[in-house]
């Protein structure tokens, strides 16, 4: 070996010797952990795209101006110290918290908080979420360094609800500016103020966030930095449902998302897993009908198809218990949900039959297909890769199947494919389901105009009250209205509610202080101790 060849040898020898020790899948230990998720997202801007992985990532990332309380679910200061609501429900008045700067040094003020909202406003900007989460939001005034006036063309009584989601997270106004030639580049540099800060996304691969020190500014639900706190966490994907139990056991992962029901049942006799179930408020896992195309046209049927599905069965074999029922277009602990409305549409085959009987189907040429004028009953769902959709699309189309109903189901891959098929108007019932706690999201889902009406229903009078139950502040009233609207989207049978959402996550039993906050997907990590 010659001298030059000797002198690299041991430089590399000296670089493999001091790199810091990591697991088998190169965590850097102690305190680094992976955190299972479960898809890999087309991307992860919050102010682009939507997808609850992101926000599972990014709640550690940034601040929002307010935030809700984990526990009371109470607003509470988050980047904005205080803030004031005139009487006529018009203008928001936020008072900034002072010395607060981002990841890169960038100093937080009233200006960053007016380029947020510049960018989630961009009309060239393909915004899925966050520009419909600030509803009649029209402009802003900087009245000091410190303080932001938010004015509105109506009032608006969700905006504190939306300020407080990830999707409206305040980035750094440097970082933004870097990439507002390539929006699409800032997915991979993104820098927030929170306790957390972006290192790496290698998309299909990991993202890795590490622990910002001297994080100041945290909300009051946050305590001190524990011993053992997580330094570094790296987001990896497990895309397949049956490999995230067997990631916990084997160390492949310290937490993981949306374990399988029936895993989850066997964990609970598993002394080295334990199980973080927690409730999603917004809405259930759904069916929409699409009111305009034969044969889900008629209420009759739609009715007949509610009536002829046993609930309670699909919720035991696809999801072992650990989901309740579903009964309305909220689930049970979204706010103002109706319970009114449990047991109706209860497992009824006699109605189902006579229903379908009352509108003419018969099976006229005994093939076991009810027809119609020699038409059969065939109906096509489009189904989703998520949420064990497929396994609940399966049990449908048996259930349905014993009523004479042939059941066509079209899988799609994403949500970019459920959108384009949902395009081709071509279905019958479509799954998706928007979470949240404030109901203001079923606007965009069942308003006449809305963005994303997919049961083509018209209604002036569902119209009137999900309209007034957004731009009145009393809690009475809006429960009321958002009550009359759950009554109406059920009388007329535009969804097929199946269960209510459950985040089944589970942890290695030497991670301790993992808790969700109240929109149920997103983990606080802040006080997670890894003790290995």
């Amino acid at each position: 070996m010659n001298r030059k060849n000797l002198c690299t040898w041991l430089v590399m020898l000296f670089i493999v010797a001091c790199t810091p020790t990591e697991s088998v899948d190169g965590c850097r230990l102690p305190r680094c952990i992976t955190y299972g998720l479960t898809l890999s997202p087309t991307g992860i801007d919050p102010h682009i795209n939507q997808s609850s992985e992101l926000g599972i990532v990014l709640r550690q990332v940034y601040d929002t101006l307010v935030y809700r309380h984990p526990e009371t679910k109470a607003f509470v200061s988050g980047l904005a110290q205080s803030w004031d609501i005139s009487e006529d429900g018009l203008n928001y008045t936020f008072r900034l918290k002072q010395g607060v700067t981002f990841h890169d040094g960038e100093p937080f003020n009233a200006r960053a908080v007016g380029i947020n909202l510049d960018r989630i406003m961009n009309p060239d900007l393909a915004s899925q979420r966050a520009k419909l989460l600030l509803g009649s939001y029209e402009r802003y005034e900087i009245a000091d360094e410190f303080t932001i006036r938010l004015i509105l063309n109506q009032p608006y009584s969700p905006l504190l609800d939306s300020l407080s989601q990830v999707y409206l997270s305040i980035a750094s106004p440097k970082a933004l500016e870097s990439y507002a030639d390539d929006q699409i580049r800032y997915q991979f540099h993104q820098v927030g103020s929170g306790a957390f800060r972006f290192v790496e996304y290698l998309p299909e691969d990991r993202i890795v966030i590490e622990r910002q020190p001297n994080y100041k500014w945290k909300p009051e639900f946050y305590g001190d930095v524990p011993e053992g706190a997580l330094e570094r966490i790296e987001f990896r994907f497990f895309r397949d449902p049956a490999t995230r139990l067997t990631a916990l056991e084997s160390g492949t992962a310290h937490i993981m998302g949306e374990i399988l029901p029936t895993d989850a049942r066997s964990i609970t006799g598993n002394a080295s897993v334990q199980l973080y179930p927690v409730a999603v408020p917004g809405q259930p896992l759904q069916f929409y009908f699409n009111t305009a195309k034969a044969p889900t046209d008629r209420l009759e049927v739609r009715q007949a198809l509610i009536h002829a599905v046993n609930r309670r069965v699909i919720v035991e074999a696809v999801y072992q218990g650990f989901s309740p029922v579903a009964w309305s277009a909220l689930s049970s602990v979204t706010a103002f949900y109706n319970p009114a409305l449990e047991g109706a549409y209860n497992y009824d085959l006699a109605v189902a039959q006579t229903l379908l009987e009352g509108v003419g189907y018969i099976d006229s040429d005994r093939d076991n297909i009810l027809d119609l004028n020699g038409v059969p009953l065939e109906i096509t769902i489009i189904q989703p890769p998520w949420g064990l959709v497929p396994q609940v699309a399966q049990l449908l189309q048996d259930q349905w199947r014993s009523i004479g109903v042939k059941v066509n189901i079209a899988p799609v891959t994403g949500f970019a494919a459920l959108s384009e098929k949902v395009a081709t108007e071509n279905y019958n019932l479509v799954s998706f389901d928007t979470f949240g706690l404030d109901p203001a999201f079923l606007n965009a889902r069942f308003l006449s105009d809305g963005a994303v009406n997919w049961t083509g229903y018209q209604d002036s009078e569902l119209d009137q009250w999900l309209n007034s139950a957004v731009e009145i502040t009393d809690e009475a009233n809006r429960s009321q209205l958002y009550g009359l609207a759950q009554e109406r989207i059920m009388a007329r049978a535009l969804i097929l509610p199946i269960r209510d959402y459950v985040n089944i996550n589970a942890a290695v039993t030497n991670i301790t202080g993992l808790k969700y906050d109240p929109y149920g997907w997103f983990p606080l990590l802040y006080d997670v101790v890894y003790i290995p």
